[in-house]
């Protein structure tokens, strides 16, 4: 591996920050090396509505990063994540010819093709290709069939798809803020990448990813993605819910938001006072903390009640009982985890990023869990495949190699 290939960098663009993370690959590990963080203000609920707000977000995130690693960031692993991703599961196959065979890595390849080909409109692109299992004449539920004899072979897959122009949008930005884009990853699977652990992966969990301007979701089970969905709540939602039940400004409501809020009153300690700016120039007011969950704990159980539904359309509910993992910015409202816990009666964790070596306490937290997992899903994909990741075959080969 050239000293240039042994530099990775994931790059988050959010509705409220932007994060760019620089790495370092080696043989054995890969190493955090320095983390760029800056406001954003150009997109919302995943869709660039401010063309020139992202690409100065972007390029503050980089020089920060840069400045740190001392390494030029010249491409980036992007997270692409919002209500236009969409997840459906698909089955496809291939026959081997007249006569039972050998299957071969270029089979698998095929079968997997055979299932991604699904009738998508022009504004729509596969994203992903997420391999569940494989049939073998009459037999099912194989995580790898190669090297297995049969005449026919099929595969179950998950395919994610994305808006062409909602993703192009991010590459763009990218590229005007100097970075090209060697690949694309649903945030949801980037964030699974550093907070989830194998055994929730094999028993069935849900991992929400709370943004600020929607909920990611990706459900594993079998140690496969199951499913892939986003509700169109995230933690701007409190924040102006709070704005406008309390008459304040948005960034005074952020900040009674994260250190007073709480999503439910039955955990309220006590109802203390909290002083609060006011709109304009009038004076300041005095609120007591009953109020803060009277505006939070309504918007928290209405996002409840979107997850349930969505797990429940999707036949879900039932199937995860090593029950949520929280990441993003929203997991720490406080009392959201026991919330969820009470309410639908299954454990609930928020997550600590893992999988790098050297990485900060500071950024060992939940809003950085997305950009830690593209580093990690960017480093993974370099490993699996010598050429650089971006096109279908690649991308493939290095989904089966990181499931079987």
């Amino acid at each position: 591996m050239s000293k240039k290939d042994k530099h990775i960098v994931g790059l988050d663009i959010g509705s409220t920050k932007t994060c760019v993370m620089i790495a370092e690959i080696d043989d054995e590990q890969v190493n955090f090396l320095a983390l760029g963080a800056a406001e954003s203000k150009g997109l919302r609920k995943g869709l660039i509505v401010n063309l020139d707000s992202t690409v100065s977000s972007i390029r503050r995130a980089v020089e920060e990063a840069e400045s740190v690693a001392n390494v030029p960031v010249e491409s980036a692993v992007i997270g692409v994540a919002g209500n236009h991703v969409r997840g459906v599961n698909s089955r496809g196959g291939i026959t081997l010819g007249t006569r039972q065979r050998d299957i071969e890595r270029e089979d698998v390849r095929r079968a997997i093709d055979a299932a991604r080909n699904i009738s998508l409109p022009d504004d729509r692109e596969v994203l992903h290709v997420l391999p569940h299992e494989f049939r073998v004449d009459a037999q099912d539920g194989i995580r790898d069939a190669i090297g297995m004899i049969g005449h026919r072979l099929e595969a179950n897959v998950h395919v994610v798809t994305s808006s062409v122009a909602a993703t192009q949008n991010l590459v763009t930005a990218a590229n005007k803020a100097g970075i090209l884009i060697s690949d694309t990853v649903l945030e949801p699977l980037a964030s699974a990448e550093s907070c989830l652990t194998q055994d929730e992966r094999d028993l069935g969990c849900c991992l929400l990813d709370i943004g600020g301007g929607t909920t990611e979701l990706i459900v594993y089970g079998g140690g496969v993605v199951r499913h892939t969905s986003a509700v169109p709540i995230g933690g701007d939602h409190f924040t102006n819910d709070l704005a406008v039940g309390l008459r304040t400004p948005i960034p005074e409501a952020e900040k009674i938001k994260r250190r007073n809020g709480c999503a439910t009153s039955d955990l309220l300690r006590e109802d203390g006072a909290i002083e609060i700016a006011s709109v304009g120039d009038r004076p300041k007011r005095t609120i007591f903390a009953r109020a803060l969950t009277d505006i939070i704990e309504p918007r928290a159980m209405e996002l409840l009640a979107m997850i349930r539904d969505d797990l429940r359309r999707a036949g879900l509910d039932n199937q995860i009982p090593a029950g949520f993992v929280l990441c993003g910015g929203g997991a720490r409202l406080y009392g959201f985890d026991e919330l969820i816990e009470q309410s639908l009666h299954l454990p609930v964790r928020i997550a600590e990023p893992k999988g790098l070596a050297g990485l900060p306490e500071q950024v060992a937290q939940p809003e950085y869990a997305t950009v830690i997992g593209l580093v990690m899903y960017g480093a993974k994909a370099r490993r699996n495949t010598p050429q650089r990741a971006g096109n279908l075959v690649s991308k493939l080969k290095a989904m089966f190699a990181g499931a079987s």
